[in-house]
């Protein structure tokens, strides 16, 4: 029979592991995205410590005859979701799905495939700053862009650069994620070819590596019966046939634990 103190003991281990797993639970049961929120309970979690907001950027394109046009906007916000559960003290702003995609009159780059939405670089850099300006008014601290394209990239880092350069003196910052689309880019193409896959395979748009992202995160926009003939449609850069949700989930994770680590590091300097 236990004695009287090792049972009392005991009973206060059960009950603190309780308690924290309560907590917990409650933590993630609590929506990540602004848009679920009512300003009331925005204005709460910000007060309670969340004032880092992840701004999820996509872009609305062609992905050949396989992957839907909204690709990159339902994954920008799939990662966000997982970036901001996993930090836990993040927020989760809307997809920015207007961005640079090439010229309109005449058409070049992804605009010359149909559905393709493509706005100037200047009107993209206005947007990204009117939304964390915003953000900022709000009382988040962090505003960090999540750019799930390359060719906006530079775009990202002009307006992050200026902001948190006139916000010095007010503990405000603008991070560009570098570290969000080079892990979604090079790094998960590093980590196929480890696996045997040709570079040609893995492509650059909607090959391998694309299309095995959204096979893991948004399986709904990825059209199977049209992989077969997915590498000779115009548009592809890559070999998509042999991509799997599996793989995607590596480059998933490497995504997620790159880019929760960059913005810890970044939140304390």
């Amino acid at each position: 029979m236990l004695r009287a103190p090792t049972l009392r003991l005991r009973l206060f281990a059960l009950l603190c592991l309780v308690v924290a797993w309560r907590a917990a639970a409650a933590a993630a049961a609590e929506p990540v995205f602004l848009e679920d929120l009512t300003s009331i309970e925005l204005a709460a979690r910000v007060r309670n410590g969340a004032t880092t907001v992840l701004v999820p950027i996509g872009g609305t394109e062609q992905s050949g005859a396989h992957m839907a046009l909204g690709k990159h906007n339902a994954r920008a916000r799939a990662l966000a979701a997982r970036i901001a559960t996993a930090l836990g003290n993040a927020l989760v702003a809307p997809v920015v799905a207007y961005v640079p995609e090439g010229g309109v009159t005449p058409p070049t780059g992804h605009m010359r495939f149909a559905g393709t939405i493509s706005v100037p670089d200047a009107a993209f850099e206005q947007l990204l700053e009117g939304a964390a300006r915003s953000l900022r008014a709000h009382g988040f601290r962090d505003i960090v862009f999540l750019g799930d394209h390359g060719g906006y990239q530079k775009d990202e880092q002009a307006v992050a650069g200026r902001l948190t350069r006139e916000w010095q003196s007010a503990g405000a910052r603008v991070h560009a994620l570098a570290e969000y689309y080079r892990a979604a880019s090079s790094g998960f193409a590093q980590a196929l070819r480890a696996r045997g896959y040709s570079q040609t395979e893995i492509g650059t748009h909607a090959g391998l590596a694309d299309t095995a992202l959204s096979m893991a995160l948004t399986p709904d926009l990825v059209r199977t019966d049209q992989l077969a003939k997915a590498a000779t449609v115009a548009g592809v850069a890559g070999d998509p046939r042999r991509a799997t949700a599996e793989l995607g989930e590596l480059g998933v994770d490497l995504i997620v634990d790159q880019s929760v680590a960059a913005i810890r590091q970044a939140a304390r300097h």
